[in-house]
């Protein structure tokens, strides 16, 4: 993941980053808040019709969706099954691991990357099919 973040921030003045991140928590505050209320609506307009339930506050339904995010296991991205007594047994997800690859790109595209696009770009205009090489 830090060759991910490495590249996406090449080439940013700390000002851009520190302006990024401050619009990432505003973001993420703004879709808790979302969140809170959309829960607390739909519990509302739902619940005490089908079920006879009381209505819920705000924090009643920013809990309830903690709570679910909790027992659902979906709050990670771990890819590890919680039964299994050994953590030994866990699998990184291939999204982690296409990440490390990143660190070959920029060697790639100055050795190789110029004369492989332009080989892609006369196939395609000339129709002619990729071969089966992977070039």
């Amino acid at each position: 993941m830090t060759n991910f973040f490495n590249h996406k921030l090449r080439g940013r003045s700390p000002g851009e980053i520190v302006g990024l991140v401050i619009l990432a928590i505003i973001g993420i505050t703004g879709l808790a808040i979302l969140f809170g209320f959309v829960i607390m609506w739909l519990w509302n307009w739902l619940m005490p019709e089908l079920f006879g339930l009381t209505e819920i506050t705000y924090w009643q339904g920013v809990g309830l969706f903690i709570l679910f995010k909790i027992l659902t296991g979906s709050c990670g991205s771990s890819s590890c099954d919680s039964s299994k007594d050994s953590k030994s047994d866990c699998k990184k997800s291939d999204s982690n691991k296409s990440f490390s690859k990143w660190k070959h790109y920029d060697k790639f595209w100055k050795e190789e990357g110029d004369e492989l696009y332009k080989q892609y770009v006369d196939r395609l205009n000339n129709n002619v099919e990729p071969s089966s090489d992977g070039l």
